[in-house]
């Protein structure tokens, strides 16, 4: 397998380009992509369809949607990634269905959660969720706070 580096970035055949300065689970380094629920992207989509704030889009090439031109939710694996504030990520551990968000074994990242649910059609019941999500990084980005935008 070839590796390198180039622009801060760090390469590797065959796996997601990763900047260099995240911290990754050595044990998931080079894991295989999860993959990602059809079900669930239907489910969003329909969900969210009647929001002209939210873009359907993708984000290393796994289902997302955007708010402003921002990431916001990604399907990702068993669940959909959300960003939410740090406060409520913080209060939203333990909750069942809920884990932190580590897309291939990075580390935790402040502001993001993991819902996982059995049934695609549970996640009707996490709207205010995804408000919350779509509210906090609109706002973000009115605050000029850093957030990644869409490609």
């Amino acid at each position: 397998m070839s590796s390198g580096r180039a622009n801060g970035k760090c390469l590797a055949k065959g796996s997601l380009l990763m900047d260099s300065r995240r911290k990754r689970n050595p044990a998931t380094r080079h894991a295989a992509s999860p993959g990602h629920r059809a079900d669930i992207v239907d489910v969003l989509a329909r969900l969210l369809a009647g929001r002209p704030e939210v873009r359907p889009g993708k984000r290393f090439a796994f289902p997302a949607f955007y708010t402003g031109g921002r990431l916001f939710a990604c399907v990702y694996g068993e669940g959909v990634g959300l960003k939410v504030p740090g406060e409520l990520a913080r209060k939203l551990g333990g909750t069942p269905g809920i884990i932190p968000f580590q897309p291939y074994g990075m580390a935790k990242m402040k502001e993001w959660v993991q819902i996982n649910r059995a049934r695609a059609q549970d996640y009707a019941g996490d709207l205010k969720l995804f408000q919350a999500s779509v509210d906090f990084v609109r706002g973000s980005a009115s605050r000029g706070k850093r957030t990644p935008k869409a490609k």
